[in-house]
């Protein structure tokens, strides 16, 4: 089975996920269950390898959550995926910091995990993808990887176009 992530993303179940990864490490921190950041690494590194397909939060995410929250909002994968694979590295790093007898330095990582998801899960602001796009303004990323971040002119013009409409349809 080839690793495969999803191109576009709906921003819904990213941030449904996004909650769900906040609602878990802060459960983590509160129990001082440290071995469970293994389970969320585990969730990230099944995301980054297949996106939601094999993940537990992904499907939960793709098939119940994001649904009930309204009409898909696509985006750009690529940026999605760098940013889970980012997740993956944190969540890493707190799980290894408890295994190897650092509780503090676990809960601080987790603390930063945190953070990054309520970002996205609760204003939309994936920090994740902001360092993709930063990454790929200084070249360090190809344009190649991800063709419609690298055309910001195009998106930000559909974007406005589409909240152009949103306003005249709920002013009707």
């Amino acid at each position: 089975m080839a690793f495969s992530f999803p191109n576009p993303v709906n921003e819904l179940a990213a941030r449904s996920v996004a909650g769900l990864v906040v609602a878990s490490a802060v459960a983590i921190l509160v129990t001082g269950a440290g071995w469970a950041a293994w389970l969320l690494a585990a969730g990230f590194a099944l995301r980054v390898a297949w996106g939601p397909r094999f993940s537990p939060f992904g499907l939960l995410a793709t098939r119940v959550i994001a649904p009930r929250l309204g009409p898909a909002r696509l985006v750009p994968g690529p940026p999605k995926r760098f940013a889970q694979a980012i997740g993956l590295v944190v969540s890493l790093a707190a799980a290894l910091s408890w295994t190897l007898g650092a509780p503090v330095a676990a809960w601080a990582i987790l603390a930063v995990l945190v953070v990054a998801a309520s970002l996205e899960a609760f204003i939309g602001f994936c920090l994740g993808c902001w360092i993709f796009g930063r990454l790929m303004r200084a070249g360090i990323i190809p344009a190649s990887v991800c063709e419609a971040c690298a055309d910001v002119t195009g998106r930000l013009a559909a974007r406005s176009a589409e909240l152009r409409a949103e306003r005249e349809a709920s002013a009707r």
